[in-house]
């Protein structure tokens, strides 16, 4: 089959690689229907040291049921599914506890494994993975669905762990398909005063589409001070990180108000988050960190599925299989903001 393999930075490629086969008895063999690139993809883009075996590539995905291993209960060939970031077994502590991402026997996509960005995967663990979602799904709602295997669950997480409710003010720390889903799940959640930290134009009119009520489009100190400016002096009581550099933890725990909290969720890339001593007189809480989107995906697929939620709005570009190399060219020139494939 094909497939899409990084052999270094700047050096994406889709190749024929092997078939994937049931080699476990909880093992599911999925047909890939939509995939995309993320923007943590890009990461290993531009910095990734030269490897002559390569990484498959791609976590975000859904498709059809080809074949399942002995063991697979409440799955069979011909449903259409869904496979969060992370795939876990659905039956450890954590797994019960609602945080798959820490799974005693689950993993991530790529590297040895199947990636998303190929014909099929061979899925590990596929009952405590995979969502069924409804027989006779419309196609026009794939975009949306497959924003479920992780940016719509990642930004909420960080409404959830910053604890935002119709009583709470937020700001949105970075415009990427994240961000914008933060705004769209901060919205969902009842927030009446929604600040968006960003600069790109389409972006942040996307982010008001999904409900900002404001645009902040400078940055360092001047955009601290907006933010400000805008909150009365005294910030919000919810800030959603959603970009993961220094810069962006900096700001956020700048503009959050005494005793509200910064949920985390973008990919870090700092080496530290500022809690010394003025941040703990001021009873800043920082949350967050990789999103159990196996946890949510139930909670949002209702909004998905009756239209009420359109996170797949953040796809502004969809290639073939074989275009892959163009579309990260594309998302790492800001060109697109998220591209779907369609293999």
């Amino acid at each position: 089959m094909r497939a899409t393999v990084m052999y270094g930075a700047g050096d994406v490629r889709v190749e024929e690689v092997a078939d994937p086969v049931i080699r476990e008895p909880a093992d599911a063999v999925v047909r890939v229907l939509r995939s995309c690139i993320c923007g943590s993809d890009l990461w290993p883009y531009r910095s990734m040291p030269a490897s002559e075996h390569g990484r498959r590539m791609g976590h975000e995905f859904l498709g059809i049921i080809e074949d399942t291993g002995g063991d697979v209960t409440g799955l069979r060939r011909g449903d259409l599914v869904l496979a969060p970031f992370v795939w876990s077994d659905g039956s450890c502590d954590f797994c019960r506890e609602g945080l798959q991402t820490s799974c005693r026997h689950g993993g991530l996509w790529g590297g040895d494994l199947d990636g998303g960005q190929g014909e099929a995967v061979r899925v590990p663990q596929a009952p405590g993975t995979l969502v069924r979602l409804p027989a006779g799904v419309d196609e026009a709602l794939l975009p949306s669905l497959l924003t479920l295997s992780d940016v719509m669950c990642t930004g909420h997480h960080a409404a959830v762990s910053a604890r935002v409710s119709s009583r709470t003010s937020v700001t949105v720390v970075g415009d990427g398909a994240v961000g914008l889903c933060a705004v769209l799940a901060a919205q969902r959640l009842g927030a009446e005063q929604i600040i968006l930290m960003g600069r790109h134009k389409d972006r942040t009119d996307l982010g008001r589409e999904f409900g900002a009520t404001d645009v902040v489009a400078e940055r360092g100190e001047d955009g601290i001070a907006r933010v400000r400016e805008l909150t009365g002096g005294d910030g919000t009581h919810a800030v959603l990180e959603c970009v993961g550099t220094q810069d962006a933890i900096d700001t956020s725990i700048s503009v959050v108000r005494d005793g509200g909290v910064v949920g985390r969720v973008g990919a870090a890339q700092y080496d530290e988050v500022p809690l010394g001593f003025g941040t703990i007189m001021r009873n800043i809480g920082v949350a967050g960190g990789v999103a159990p989107a196996r946890a949510y995906i139930e909670v949002l697929l209702p909004g998905v599925l009756d239209g009420s939620l359109q996170p797949g709005k953040v796809f502004d570009a969809a290639i073939g299989l074989e275009q892959i190399p163009d579309g990260y060219r594309a998302m790492a020139g800001r060109q697109a903001l998220k591209v779907l494939i369609r293999p």
